[in-house]
């Protein structure tokens, strides 16, 4: 029977990102995501104690046992509440970083297979499998999510992991910025939830030009005619006044100066520096950003002008023979291109060949990843 008729009688894979933050949800082969929901699970404990805010952060876990529970709780959410399917002998593609650690891929394979019985798992490597919306081999992703920014190469269908670079510097460092300013300035601490500081941010606040941005740091703006102030009313308690200089420098975090030189430019540069010179002009014309917090209006425009600035420092200037930059726009929104990646994944053949099945798992429990892949892990032995 051809293939692409035993494909069609199967049931579409559902696919899965579970970020820090949000988790995105869908089917295989499909162009956007049935769900975008928050990483979080009840905490039955403080909701028998009374308190406003029950939920808890999926992997803020204390140990593992507590951490395998959260997970059932949280995939049962997603199957009966959101995709609204069975799970059992259905396919899952997970699309998860090479760095998750990897108690969390352990205990997620787990849930699946012993507790809702899925037929296959396939994890898919989220920088590996962006380049699949944009097709191309070739590129440097650059993953700004709630925790960290992650830079990882890819050159020819291969994560360069030697190579990578991460910092802290990503939507929570931006958050305690403006929770910062937002306190300084007098507003009551109690206002400030994570969600109001969120919507504060999505709703406000921009990326600021190299030059302003350099002015704030020389004088406090004192020479520059700041952009407007905002009113927000905080759940119809209050108003809180968000100055022109917050809107600027919220995102000023990402791009610290000092002399650790560990900003988003810099872990930028050295990414490709990293890698060998033949791959280091491919990696520059081809960089792709990806993750809600570089959906940001001015964060691309002001993250080329640092690159090329940096160029010309002493630090770079003898080192990284590059010329340009250019950014690709993906198919879709940053914060959900490596569902969509993920999605084409599961719509292929690879889900039948690759995927680690619930006869292979009750064989052998260890979740291969790049440090100890077996390519005939699912292969019957032959002999």
């Amino acid at each position: 029977m051809p293939l692409y008729e035993t494909m069609l009688q199967e049931k579409p894979a559902i696919v899965l990102e579970i970020g820090t933050a949000l988790t995105k949800l869908g089917f295989a082969g499909e162009p956007y995501p049935r769900s975008i929901i928050p990483s979080e699970v009840l905490d039955h404990q403080a909701k028998n104690a009374g308190l406003t805010a029950p939920n808890r952060r999926l992997f803020d876990y204390t140990n593992e046992v507590e951490l395998y529970d959260w997970l059932v709780e949280f995939l049962k959410t997603i199957f009966f509440k959101y995709v609204l399917v069975s799970p059992k002998d259905r396919k899952v593609v997970m699309v998860e970083s090479v760095l998750c650690p990897t108690i969390i891929k352990e205990k997620l394979a787990r849930a699946l297979f012993v507790h809702f019985d899925v037929s296959s798992v396939f994890f898919v490597p989220t920088h590996l499998v962006v380049l699949a919306t944009l097709a191309v081999e070739t590129a440097l992703v650059v993953d700004i999510g709630y925790k960290e920014a992650i830079v990882v190469p890819v050159f020819c269908g291969v994560q360069a992991l030697y190579a990578w670079e991460a910092q802290p510097l990503a939507a929570e460092s931006v958050h305690n910025e403006i929770r910062r300013q937002l306190i300084e300035s007098g507003v009551d601490e109690g206002l400030l939830t994570e969600s109001t500081v969120e919507d504060i941010k999505i709703r406000t606040c921009f990326v600021t030009t190299a030059e302003r941005a350099a002015k704030y740091r020389a004088d406090g703006g004192a020479s520059l005619q700041p952009c407007p102030d905002v009113d927000y009313s905080a759940k119809g308690e209050a108003i809180i006044k968000v100055t022109g200089r917050l809107r600027e420098t919220a995102y000023e975090v990402m791009f610290p100066e000092d002399n650790d030189r560990l900003g988003l430019p810099y872990i930028v540069l050295n990414a490709i520096l990293k890698c060998p010179r033949d791959m280091r002009v491919p990696l520059a014309s081809n960089l792709v950003l990806i993750g809600g917090s570089t959906m940001v209006q001015g964060l691309t425009a002001r993250l080329k002008s640092e690159l090329l600035a940096l160029l010309q420092t002493d630090l770079y200037k003898e080192r990284l023979f590059v010329q340009a930059f250019k950014f690709h726009k993906a198919p879709a929104e940053p914060n959900f291109t490596a569902w969509l990646g993920g999605s084409i994944y599961g719509a292929t053949d690879l889900v039948l060949t690759k995927s680690i099945t619930r006869e292979a798992y009750s064989k052998n429990q260890t979740i291969p990843d790049f440090t100890n892949y077996e390519e005939t892990r699912g292969v019957p032995m032959r002999g």
